[in-house]
């Protein structure tokens, strides 16, 4: 929490919504590369929750439509497969456009990241 803020402060919950919105899609292809074989919406959700310690958790049904975006412009496949436990259920997997996008847009998050904490580290009183 940030000095000074509530902890319900409605500034604070905006910047984490956009900042969240702008690295969801690279957080997905990053799980989907690492994982090596297809995940459904779920596993990839848990997932995130796990190695993201909780920061990038957020609702499960918010993760649908970054998928969805990722799968229209060639980044990730999907296939429906009948599952045990309930309905169908979608499987994700990264593409080679994915792998390629996950590599240029990781250097571009470690760019700004780098950046943004030169800035940083150069405010602090």
């Amino acid at each position: 929490m940030v000095e000074g803020e509530a902890p319900g402060d409605p500034q604070l919950r905006k910047f984490q919504k956009e900042l969240s919105a702008g690295t969801v899609a690279l957080a997905l292809l990053a799980v989907l590369a690492a994982s090596g074989e297809p995940m459904y919406g779920y596993q990839i959700a848990k997932r995130l929750e796990q190695v993201g310690q909780g920061v990038l958790s957020g609702k499960q049904s918010a993760l649908y439509p970054v998928l969805r975006n990722l799968e229209s412009a060639g980044l990730l496949d999907s296939f429906v497969e009948p599952s045990d436990a309930g309905p169908p259920r979608r499987y994700y997997r990264i593409t080679g456009a994915g792998h390629a996008a996950l590599r240029d847009w990781a250097a571009a998050w470690r760019a700004t990241r780098d950046s943004v904490d030169a800035v940083l580290e150069g405010t602090r009183a």
